[in-house]
């Protein structure tokens, strides 16, 4: 137990610093969804936290933070890359697709559908009546591509690909209202018009960082990198100014 609570702790820290401006639980009252970034492993929903390990997703009570309870653990049978809560399910990034849960019953998720794709790394999110997952090739991904899918949700039980992009190493994604923001690893940050998901409008590209993961709100950008993790204000003009940094020693 006493592990346990010492990840939890751990957790709760690493959710603080890629918070939005210190925001570590919900931002939506109505849900009590934890804000993460596109490659978190762990979410909070309500009295619940959802972890994915390499292969399985477990599920922690936490009505009593001080006594966390393991309630479950779901065997995926899949190489688990990412986590994201998304209007009262979860949808899991994995090696060969995307899965989304129910957690209408918390302590019970359930496998609602699947959307298939060649073996890739997979971080996902999504908005409104879409979900965006990047798919790259590298060292743990095999044969994976470089493209950023956008999934029309509409119908949860039944996920269909609407248009693949292709990209040039995309990792980290981000929504804010009609912005997309995609991190491109040494290529740096994209930056979207998804007005039109069928047609999404490239508006600038910054290159002056390595960028991993980004998590938008409210006109700053919480970026993780090769260096750090960085905060930056953005505006309509789709400019960028440093707010601040926290280095990572190599």
């Amino acid at each position: 137990m006493k592990a346990l609570k010492k990840l939890i702790s751990c957790l709760a820290v690493m959710t603080f610093i890629y918070a939005c401006k210190g925001d570590s639980v919900a931002t939506d009252s109505t849900s009590n969804i934890g804000r993460g970034g596109s490659m978190a492993r762990f979410t909070i929903a309500k009295d619940y936290l959802y972890i994915v390990d390499n292969q399985s997703l477990k599920v922690f009570r936490i009505t009593e933070p001080e006594n966390p309870i393991s309630v479950k653990r779901v065997p995926l049978n899949t190489v688990v890359e990412t986590i994201f809560p998304f209007e009262g399910h979860l949808l899991v990034g994995t090696q060969t697709g995307m899965f989304i849960f129910s957690i209408s019953d918390p302590e019970n998720p359930s496998r609602i559908s699947t959307y298939s794709h060649v073996v890739s790394c997979d971080p996902v999110v999504a908005d409104g009546n879409y979900a965006y997952v990047t798919l790259r090739s590298g060292t743990n991904c095999n044969r994976g591509i470089n493209a950023l899918d956008v999934v029309d949700i509409r119908d949860m039980t039944n996920p269909q690909l609407l248009k693949s992009y292709p990209m040039q190493n995309p990792h980290g994604l981000g929504v804010d209202g009609n912005l997309l923001f995609v991190t491109e690893g040494n290529h740096g940050l994209k930056v979207f018009d998804k007005t039109n998901p069928n047609d999404l409008k490239l508006i600038k590209t910054f290159q002056d960082f390595t960028a991993f993961d980004v998590i938008p709100e409210s006109d700053v950008l919480i970026i993780t990198g090769k260096q750090g993790i960085y905060q930056y204000s953005y505006n309509a003009q789709n400019e960028l100014k440093l707010l601040s940094k926290i280095p990572i020693e190599s």
